[in-house]
């Protein structure tokens, strides 16, 4: 199941306008009481995160019939709707501000990440930059595409496999903290470079263009992740589970490791499956 051009086109524009309307008035102009921890100093929450799910969830209303909406501002009020997405006909998954720290703190490396899933599997993924106002979108077995207005989309090519020691890689820095971070640094020296960019939408777009190799991630936020997946996936990567299960947009439980070729994916195993015993 994918989606038709009509319904592509009119979540991407939905997107667009409620990052001009509720996101980038705000940035760099947030005042205290605009900004709210959610589980820690680094979890926070603003009005652009609130006001863009919501101009988003009312928006999507009207080009599915009746979708479950899991955005991920609701989830925190309700973490049980996570739950809906596997047994869900259509589901459409929002981040409206990823990065959020990032914005907070006046970075322009923030996003607004779309996903649509059919039956518990993603269809649709859109990685937005309200900033330059363009964005990488997928449609299951279509390809991935760069877009931004007044322009046609233009396809990205598949990635290409690179030996260990040239891959760039994003690793969360909160693993270099734990008991094992040691050993994670010293694995680290075996790639070309590795770094962290606070925001998954960004991420992923490196990752599509060609400019990231390997990704570890320890959160299992859908939100977070879905879109993306489906993105690397249309462009011969893979994601998996440390454990070896296939990532799901409906799983809770990590680590997992995204790698930009498929073939690549049994070294990374290799190199990394060891935090499978520490972090589930």
């Amino acid at each position: 199941m994918h989606l038709d051009q009509s319904e592509q086109t009119a979540l991407i524009e939905l997107v667009r306008q409620a990052a001009k309307a509720e996101i980038m008035p705000r940035f760099r102009h947030l005042e205290g009481g605009d900004i709210r921890q959610k589980s820690g100093p680094d979890d926070v929450v603003t009005d652009a995160d609130v006001g863009a799910e919501a101009v988003i969830t009312a928006g999507v209303q009207s080009i599915f019939s009746d979708p479950i909406v899991v955005g991920e501002e609701a989830a925190a009020l309700n973490p049980d709707i996570i739950s809906n997405i596997a047994s869900a006909e259509w589901a459409v998954i929002i981040d409206p501000v990823d990065g959020t720290w990032n914005f907070a703190n006046g970075l322009a490396t923030f996003g607004v990440i779309l996903a649509v899933t059919y039956k518990g599997e993603t269809c649709f993924g859109l990685l937005y930059d309200p900033v330059l106002d363009d964005w990488i979108v997928a449609n299951k077995g279509e390809g991935a595409f760069f877009g931004r207005p007044g322009a046609a989309p233009r396809r990205l090519p598949m990635a290409q496999k690179k030996p260990l020691s040239e891959m760039h890689a994003i690793l969360p820095g909160s693993l270099f903290r734990k008991p094992f971070g040691p050993r994670l640094a010293e694995l680290s020296a075996r790639l070309g470079r590795f770094g962290n960019y606070r925001c998954a939408c960004h991420e992923y777009r490196l990752t599509a263009q060609g400019r990231n190799d390997v990704s570890l991630t320890v959160s299992m936020n859908p939100w977070d992740h879905a879109a993306g997946v489906l993105v690397v996936e249309e462009l011969g990567g893979a994601a998996l589970m440390l454990d070896g299960r296939k990532y799901s947009p409906s799983e809770n439980k990590g680590p997992f490791i995204v790698s930009a070729h498929a073939d690549s994916m049994p070294e990374l195993q290799d190199t990394f499956g060891w935090l499978a015993e520490h972090l589930y």
